[in-house]
């Protein structure tokens, strides 16, 4: 007997079998909280129950592919000697190998940060990024350097991103919503670091010292990797001095310049005794 066309309607449908109708604008609301729920729920069901969310750019590369991007630029550079194009692509390649320290850095605090987590602490502490490239791919790794789980947000974006291979996979995450992604970086989180990186890094550091200054969020360490980067970049003590932020708030931040300094802040502020044993 042929169905009709009663059951071939979308109307008939189950509401949550409906993707068009779950589509909707209207149905933003519940799309917001199934984003949220997914990946909470998930984090629970694997013990999670605190993180370190490190945070940094995503073009931040390994030293040896730094050093070939750089070679490529100069090989480049020299075949069009005064190109203008070439020769700001050849200062910004000098720049990115500059910054290749870095992902070394967030690589060993990955692995510091785990290797406590694994050994005495399997549910806190865990490494928490965005999951996607640079500083991001180098935190996980260094999780996984130490044999232990770490997390993954990633969000959709206009251009494709992949998820790192690092990221323990039951806890690699994808969002649509970046204000749902923020909240589930900081449901857990015991310290955020930040390393040099873009917009979004710069996104994610204002939201969080917002929400600390304004207490909507208990304190907790918030770490800059590099001072010189920083201080470039962000004036803080003009702020204070402008009078737009209290002096109080320049202390909401600490400058780090190495794995072991920022794992021992970490220790220093949650009284950890900083070993991996």
């Amino acid at each position: 007997m042929s169905p009709g066309p009663q059951k071939e309607s979308p109307s008939y449908r189950l509401a949550f079998e409906d993707p068009e109708f779950l589509h909707r604008d209207d149905l933003r609301p519940v799309r917001l909280q199934l984003e949220f729920w997914k990946a909470d729920t998930i984090q629970r069901e694997h013990g999670v129950r605190s993180t370190v969310v490190i945070f940094g750019g995503s073009r931040i590369l390994e030293g040896e592919e730094a050093r070939e991007r750089l070679e490529i630029a100069e090989a480049k550079s020299r075949q069009r000697p005064g190109d203008e194009y070439l020769v700001r692509q050849l200062a910004r390649a000098r720049k990115v190998l500059e910054k290749a320290r870095y992902y070394e850095e967030a690589r060993e605090l990955g692995r510091l940060i785990s290797a406590r987590s694994k050994t005495r602490h399997a549910c806190e502490f865990i490494v928490a990024t965005g999951g996607g490239p640079g500083i991001m791919e180098a935190a996980n790794r260094g999780a996984h350097d130490a044999g232990a789980k770490s997390i993954g947000l990633n969000i959709v974006l206009p251009f494709e991103q992949e998820p790192n291979r690092y990221i323990t996979p039951d806890l690699c995450f994808q969002f649509h919503y970046f204000a749902i992604r923020k909240m589930q970086f900081l449901i857990r989180a015991k310290a955020l670091v930040f390393f040099p990186g873009g917009f979004g890094t710069l996104d994610e550091l204002f939201e969080s010292l917002t929400l600390i200054q304004t207490k909507k969020i208990e304190p907790l360490p918030v770490l800059l990797f590099g001072r010189e980067y920083w201080e470039r970049v962000v004036d803080f003590g003009c702020l204070a001095d402008e009078g737009l932020i209290s002096i109080e708030d320049t202390e909401l931040i600490t400058f780090v310049e190495t794995a072991d300094e920022a794992w021992a802040a970490i220790c220093g502020f949650h009284g950890l005794s900083g070993r991996e044993s």
